[in-house]
């Protein structure tokens, strides 16, 4: 008897699964975190989405992207709609401890905290242990531990996570926390300049006991919201209120960022975060999964595991194609279904990023303060031959060159040479963290220049 046709539900958590791993973090959460699948029938595949203006964006922005994701899932020809419901009903996390009351914290709008990310839900390996704990400390004691508390890591590492842990750990003892990202905290500043209310916003930032602000960079080359938060900053320190802050670099690697914000910044504790090792990412999937109600087996957990090495988001993504393909097909999760889900990105570039192979050359020299021509020199100093190794693994992970291709991208190299080169890399990565964070920091500086493009 053949399996139950699946849901539009159960289509669109598949396909969600994979467009997790294909575009950014902004883009994901910004356009498609909140849709759901409605219909399938007559050719049509029918899409929820909480607004008007999220479904014009789909449209213009991702329509290709969408097509293609979605007939490669079910092997049929779609004409996507979208249809607006107002808060789409996406399929519900595990259960979660409920958010504090409203009267234990001050909020910016669209700033509210994500019930699932807590500190009992964040995973502690040897890439995060030191940040980790410091987020403990500034929680269980604001503004005298460490303050201010600057977390810097890349994409998907879990810096936001410990932003609102913190939150939600301040608030269950009554203080008030305000949590907002730099982009929020910008266009709350532009809106109080245009409606004459800087007196509110001033009010807003400032009567608070813990300000939590989320991806600082994007304030740096906006002169009227960096001067303004240069004095929020300075008024809540000097009140020993407690700063929290997240970035996706060093305070002195922010393009644009003043001395005076960088200095201030630095003032008191900066801990960063790395890329994952083998065993803290096996541990990472073995909670999610527990948090979704599903037992997998450790050979599954290898399989995503050592599939997916960047960061957490990449990991959960993997894991939730594996539960909709099981989900969908009324199938046990096994190592086959696991290595089915994933099978069709081992034959693509490792994250189906689009990187152009010049982009990927350009940005790791510029990583080791190097030029391309550095790279593609006739030098073996170690400095230039460790990042050239690194250029090779991207280039052979990142995109379909052949490996003679990419020998002569650096310097008329041979295949063999390359071959050696990436399996260095390869081999090293998970042994050496700061390898990973290396690694992790370059694809982070391509997402942001293809994010850019995409804007």
């Amino acid at each position: 008897m053949p399996p139950p046709t699946p849901s539009a539900r159960e289509i669109w958590s598949a396909v969600l699964g994979g467009l997790q791993l294909e575009v950014t973090r902004h883009n994901f959460d910004t356009w498609l975190k909140d849709t759901v699948g409605l219909s399938a029938q007559g050719g049509e595949f029918t899409v929820g989405v909480p607004s008007g203006f999220v479904a014009e964006c789909l449209e213009k922005r991702m329509a290709p992207l969408i097509v293609r994701a979605l007939e490669g899932r079910t092997g049929t020809d779609w004409a996507v709609r979208y249809e607006v419901v107002g808060d789409a009903p996406v399929p519900a996390p595990a259960p979660q401890p409920s958010a504090p009351s409203a009267n234990a914290r001050v909020r910016g709008a669209g700033a509210a905290l994500n019930p699932r990310y807590t500190f009992a839900t964040f995973v502690v390996g040897k890439a995060n242990r030191f940040a980790h704990a410091a987020a403990i400390a500034v929680a269980d004691q604001p503004g005298t531990a460490y303050n201010p508390l600057f977390i810097h890591a890349g994409v998907g590492l879990g810096k936001t996570h410990l932003l609102h842990a913190i939150g939600h750990a301040v608030a269950a003892q009554g203080r008030r926390y305000l949590y907002a990202s730099a982009e929020h905290f910008t266009n709350d500043f532009v809106s109080a300049l245009r409606e004459n209310r800087v007196e509110d916003f001033r009010d807003k930032y400032r009567q608070t006991d813990v300000l939590l602000i989320d991806d600082i960079q994007f304030i740096a080359g906006k002169e009227h919201s960096r001067e303004s938060f240069f004095h929020t900053f300075n008024d809540l320190h000097t009140s020993g209120k407690q700063i929290v802050i997240t970035s996706d670099s060093r305070p002195k690697s922010i393009p644009l960022l003043e001395e005076r914000l960088s200095s201030r910044f630095e003032g008191g504790l900066t801990a960063d975060i790395s890329p994952p090792d083998l065993e803290t990412r096996m541990a990472i999937l073995g909670a999610k999964a527990d948090q979704a109600g599903v037992l997998l087996k450790d050979d599954v957990i290898e399989v995503l595991a050592r599939k997916f090495l960047h960061n957490v988001r990449e990991l959960e993504g993997g894991l939730n194609k594996v539960l909709a393909m099981a989900q969908m097909g009324r199938r046990d999760i096994d190592l086959s279904l696991a290595e089915q889900a994933i099978g069709d990105f081992q034959a693509e570039p490792s994250r189906a990023r689009n990187y152009h192979p010049l982009d990927i050359i350009d940005g790791t020299a510029a990583y080791y303060g190097l030029t391309a021509d550095d790279l593609a020199g006739a030098t073996r100093k170690k400095n230039i031959a460790h990042a050239r190794q690194v250029a090779a693994y991207l280039l052979r992970q990142e995109t379909r060159l052949s490996l003679s291709d990419i020998g002569r991208l650096l310097g008329d190299r041979g295949h063999s040479t390359i071959l050696r080169a990436h399996g260095k890399i390869a081999a090293d990565i998970d042994v050496h963290s700061d390898l990973r964070r290396q690694v992790g920091e370059i694809r982070d500086a391509l997402d942001r220049r293809n994010s850019r493009a995409v804007s």
